[in-house]
C-alpha cells in the first residue's frame, strides 16, 4: 500500500468525453473527475489520494455525503463517472483559504494531519491474526508508491523488471542465522516489529511450513554469508481474498509466491533478485516484462488476465516495477532485478501500477 500524503499539485485539465458538465483534472498520471470550469490548467489544488479516510465535516463541505466507500461512507476509492476512471479527489478546502498552494508544493507540505485525513487500514480476518511477540530483528516490507502518482521514479529507457502483483496477503519471513531462528509476520504487524507466534491455524505459518520457506531462507543465508534473510511472499487463494488464482487458502493447496528477497550482509541490508536466488526452490510471482522503461507500456501490462494459475481465471491486479541490470550469466537482453536509490521516493526505487478493472471491480475484498 502506498504512503498517505495529501499535497498541493499543479493541474492539467482535460475534456470529459461523455459529460458536458464534467472535466478531468490530471495529477501525475492520475485523473480525477471535477465540475467543468472549477479549475484551469496550471492552477494549484489539493489532491487527496485513494484509500484516504475523510472526516465528516470535510465530506459535507465537498458535497460527498453518502458517496464515498466503506461502511461509514468516508473512504476514497477509484470509481467510474460517466465512463471515465476517477482516482482520488481534487479540491480546495475552505480550511486552506489563503494558503499559497504553489509554495506548499515546493516545500512538500503534507496537509493530511491538518485536515484530519488518515490512511485506511484494511481489516484483519482471524486466520491472518494471532498472538504476537516483539521481533526487533524482523526485516519489514516497504510501502510501494503508484507509478501514476510518481511517474518519474524511473527514467524512459531505463532497464526495468516487471512482475505480476497478486491480490493476496503479504507474508514476511525473516531467517536469523544466529541461533537458526525464524520470524513470521504480516505487513501490518511487521511494520510494528512484531512477529506472529507459530500456530498451525495461522495463514502465514501454514504457507511457510507448507512451502519450506524457512529452509530456503537458511540456504540463502549460507550461500551469501548473511546474518539475516528476508523472504517476502504473497499468500493467496479462496478464503484469503476475492481473487483466488485457482488456489484454496483453506486447504493444503494454499497459494504462495515470493515477490522479493532481502539480506543483511556485512551489516548492510540489500534487496536481491528473487528469481535469481530462488528459481526452482520456491514458487515465484510471474515475471511479465524485462526491458526499457516506458510508462505507457507498463500501464498496459498492468491490465489483462492473471498468469499465476496459467489459465487466466480472472483479472490481473496489476504489476510491480523494479530497476533492472543485465543478467550476468544470461543471454543479451535479459535482466535481473537490481537495487538503487530514488530521490522521488526518498528510498528504494520500486513502484506499482494497478489495473483499472481491479480498482472498480464489484464485491472485492481488501484484507491486509
Amino acid at each position: 500500500m502506498s504512503t498517505l500524503r495529501v499535497t498541493a499539485e499543479v493541474l492539467t485539465i482535460h475534456e470529459h468525453p461523455n459529460a458536458d458538465a464534467l472535466e478531468l483534472a490530471q495529477v501525475g498520471l492520475y485523473r480525477a473527475v471535477v465540475a467543468k470550469g472549477a479549475y484551469r490548467t496550471g492552477e494549484w489544488a489539493l489532491y487527496i489520494p485513494e484509500q484516504s479516510v475523510l472526516p465528516a465535516p470535510l465530506i459535507e463541505e465537498l458535497g460527498l455525503t453518502g458517496r464515498l466507500a466503506g461502511s461509514s461512507a468516508d473512504r476514497v476509492r477509484a470509481v467510474r463517472l460517466r465512463g471515465e476512471l476517477s482516482q482520488g479527489i481534487v479540491c480546495r478546502p475552505e480550511a486552506l483559504a489563503g494558503v499559497d498552494l504553489a509554495r506548499a508544493a515546493e516545500e512538500g507540505t503534507d496537509f493530511a494531519e491538518f485536515l484530519g485525513i488518515v490512511k485506511w487500514v484494511p481489516p484483519v480476518p482471524p486466520t491472518m491474526n494471532g498472538d504476537v511477540e516483539a521481533a526487533p530483528d524482523l526485516l519489514p516490507w516497504v510501502d510501494i508508491e503508484n507509478i501514476q502518482r510518481y511517474p518519474d521514479i524511473f527514467t524512459p529507457g531505463e532497464p526495468v523488471v516487471v512482475t505480476e502483483k497478486l491480490h493476496g496477503s503479504a507474508c514476511l519471513l525473516t531467517y536469523l542465522a544466529d541461533g537458526d531462528r525464524v520470524h513470521v509476520s504480516s505487513k501490518g504487524f511487521g511494520a510494528k516489529s512484531l512477529a506472529l507466534k507459530e500456530d498451525p491455524r495461522n495463514l502465514y505459518w501454514r504457507a511457510v511450513r507448507g512451502h519450506g520457506v524457512a529452509e530456503a531462507a537458511a540456504r540463502i543465508a549460507g550461500r551469501l554469508g548473511a546474518r539475516r534473510v528476508g523472504i517476502f511472499g504473497e499468500v493467496y487463494g479462496a478464503g484469503v481474498q476475492d481473487l483466488t488464482y485457482g488456489a484454496d487458502g483453506r486447504r493444503e493447496t494454499i497459494g504462495y509466491a515470493v515477490f522479493d528477497v532481502s539480506a543483511e550482509i556485512d551489516g548492510v541490508v540489500r534487496w536481491l533478485d528473487a528469481e535469481e536466488l530462488l528459481s526452482g526452490e520456491l514458487p515465484l510471482v510471474p515475471r511479465l516484462y524485462e526491458g526499457p522503461y516506458d510508462v505507457e507500456r507498463v500501464l498496459g501490462i498492468a491490465s489483462g488476465r492473471e498468469t499465476v494459475s496459467g489459465r487466466g481465471l480472472h483479472l490481473r491486479e496489476g504489476v510491480v516495477i523494479r530497476p533492472g541490470a543485465p543478467a550476468p550469466d544470461g543471454p543479451e537482453g535479459t535482466f535481473v532485478a537490481a537495487e538503487r536509490y530514488s530521490p522521488v521516493t526518498g528510498g528504494r526505487a520500486i513502484a506499482k501500477a494497478v489495473s483499472p478493472a481491479y480498482l472498480t471491480r464489484k464485491g472485492g475484498t481488501e484484507y491486509e
